[in-house]
């Protein structure tokens, strides 16, 4: 199980630092702390996993999407 889940947040991390799309990139990084909560509740270490999944997965969140609302995008595919 806990390989899976490494390898899952391998996955997710990676594309993250590939994909040219912020909110996608934003929302796979929400999944890896997502990932790795889970990761840290199965090692027994449920505070570390309840202060990550708040931190990491709510709170970064959040802030990130907040700034990629005020910035412009502009499309680089013409």
């Amino acid at each position: 199980m806990i390989i899976i889940l490494l390898l899952l947040i391998l996955i997710l991390a990676v594309y993250a630092l590939s994909t040219s799309d912020l909110l996608q990139g934003i929302i796979a990084l929400s999944a890896v702390s997502l990932l790795s909560a889970l990761l840290f509740y199965l090692l027994n270490a449920p505070d570390v996993a309840i202060t990550e999944a708040a931190v990491g997965a709510g709170v970064s969140t959040v802030v990130f999407v907040g700034v990629i609302r005020y910035t412009d995008r502009k499309d680089h595919s013409k």
